[in-house]
């Protein structure tokens, strides 16, 4: 589109019209091209940021992920450099702050179908990559000794850490509290007294990773140097607050291991991480490795951490239970209530099967979704209430509701699903499995097109890509009765076999003491990116 030459200020208010006009319609086509023009010509570039930001909480504001997200983040950052540049630590990390709220917003990758970053992560991350604030940030502060290896004369010192969430720990807790060659302690940083106050806050962890000088890194350095000096091996659960909290402080001879299971690499905590204070990264799945690697520059350095891929400890032997006579004909969907988890493509295919048996039942676990939450939720949740209504009348849907007993839950689903966009491992998946359910796997188009996802994690007979697959599958296997208990057998020896508490035990062993002597660790190769 060409224009003629125009001062900021006309500039300014043409681009304002066009974030009122987005800020209003669904797909406003024109007035995104007309932002794209005039917000990239204004030269002033506080202002510049400030109207492009504008434009982009505009969009996000209704649920949608604005076209010009990237450029938005990419303008602040241009700020953020500009105030480093001069000096100006505080208002750089400030500004650096905004953008990484701004790229990482929850409507744009938690909310959809879909997210830029799982879409083209070179692309979207190319600003973070070349910013000379978040290099600042990420520039490697090192510690002053190597981790040393397990003490010979004592109990190895095991530290546990989360921040709120310890969902994926008991089954390892429960290992090494039996264990007489190993210590336990847990730290949960959101509710300890001393580090709750200090763990949290992006901002000032920013400004202190770029060095503004403030009584906040000696606080820090303060309520975690006990535990470190304690402890000869730190396990961070989740790659979020807690992460780049500890890593602010130089972990002495402890060594530091972080397991990033899946919302993370879509969210800015991750390159707040100091990874030269990370010695092994664990994650559950190949394909969460994949992604995180292409989307966190640190992660392609010569130096980055060890990084292993280690399946979720579940107890599954305890789901192996007998089935109820109406097993067979029910489908069984664990979790529906994020966007995520595309529970109407469950009802999709349960409406295929109907169509040629009417027997054929879904049975949902979890809690709802909360139409609450934001726009983005909202408008899939009425899209689905809408699907649901007449199958629930029909009597084909089942809401169980939240749970603390899914293994008997499970009892009464002869087949699983797994209908996500995206998953990193699917635990709901998986106990299904073990409970002798068919599983039924959706190949998790954000993952679908590389060289890991679903259809690496799970047997290819378990994948499929539609819904007519799904249903088509479903109708071979339970074409009677020994064929339907013969195939969830099959599952659940091949689930506790793979990914069963006996088989991923060991390889938690192996990871604690001492990972580098006997887990085969794999560093992140450079990428050549932009």
């Amino acid at each position: 589109m060409q224009t003629p030459r125009l001062s900021d200020e006309r500039l300014v208010h043409i681009a304002r019209w066009a974030t009122g006009r987005m800020a209003r319609l669904e797909h406003p086509v024109l007035a995104e091209r007309v932002l794209g023009v005039a917000g990239h010509r204004i030269q002033d570039p506080r202002t510049r940021a400030d109207v492009l930001a504008e434009a982009a909480e505009a969009r996000l504001g209704l649920g949608y992920a604005p076209r010009h997200l990237t450029q938005a983040c990419a303008a602040e950052l241009a700020c953020a450099d500009a105030e480093l540049k001069a000096g100006r630590r505080k208002a750089a990390a400030a500004s650096a702050a905004k953008a990484l709220i701004l790229a990482f917003h929850r409507v744009a990758h938690l909310d959809g179908l879909s997210s830029p970053l799982a879409t083209d992560p070179s692309r979207f991350t190319a600003p973070l990559r070349r910013s000379r604030t978040l290099r600042a940030l990420r520039a490697p502060r090192g510690r002053r000794a190597p981790a040393a290896g397990p003490p010979g004369d004592r109990p190895v010192r095991l530290l546990f850490v989360h921040s709120g969430n310890d969902n994926f720990l008991p089954a390892v807790l429960d290992r090494y509290r039996r264990r007489p060659d190993t210590e336990v302690r847990v730290l949960n940083t959101a509710t300890d007294p001393v580090t709750a106050p200090l763990a949290k806050g992006m901002g000032r962890m920013i400004a202190c990773g770029i060095g503004v000088r403030s009584g906040y890194a000696d606080q820090a350095e303060e309520a975690l140097r006990p535990h470190l000096d304690w402890a000869d091996v730190v396990f961070v659960d989740w790659c979020t607050a807690a992460a780049a909290f500890l890593t602010l402080v130089d972990p002495g001879t402890t060594r530091v291991v972080v397991r990033l299971h899946s919302f993370e690499v879509f969210s800015y905590w991750p390159h707040l991480v100091d990874f030269s204070r990370v010695d092994d990264l664990v994650f559950v799945s190949e394909h969460l490795r994949d992604l995180a690697v292409a989307a966190l520059p640190r992660l392609r350095e010569a130096d980055a951490p060890a990084t292993h891929v280690i399946d979720n400890a579940v107890d599954l032997v305890r789901f192996s239970l007998p089935k109820t006579p109406e097993a067979r004909f029910t489908l069984g969907l664990v979790g529906v209530g994020q966007v995520a988890k595309d529970p109407r493509w469950a009802l999709e295919v349960l409406r295929i099967l109907r169509r040629t048996d009417e027997r054929y039942r879904l049975r949902l676990i979890g809690a709802p979704m909360d139409p609450g939450t934001g726009p983005a939720l909202a408008r899939y949740h009425a899209a689905y209430a809408e699907e649901l209504a007449p199958l629930v009348a029909a009597d084909a849907v089942h809401m169980s509701g939240q749970t603390e007993d899914v293994r008997a839950e499970l009892t009464e689903v002869g087949l699983i699903l797994s209908t996500s966009v995206r998953e990193s491992w699917h635990l709901g998946l998986v106990e299904g499995a073990a409970s002798g359910a068919v599983p039924v796997v959706r190949n998790w188009p954000f993952f679908a097109d590389g060289p890991h996802g679903a259809h690496s994690l799970f047997p290819r007979a378990w994948v499929v890509s539609t819904p007519q697959e799904a249903a088509a599958r479903i109708l071979a296997v339970n074409e009677s009765g020994e064929a339907w208990l013969k195939a969830g057998h099959e599952a659940s020896e091949h689930a506790i076999s793979s990914w069963g508490w006996g088989t991923v035990g060991p390889r938690f062993d192996a990871l604690l003491p001492a990972a580098s002597t006997v887990i085969p660790a794999q560093r992140a190769l450079p990428t050549n990116v932009e």
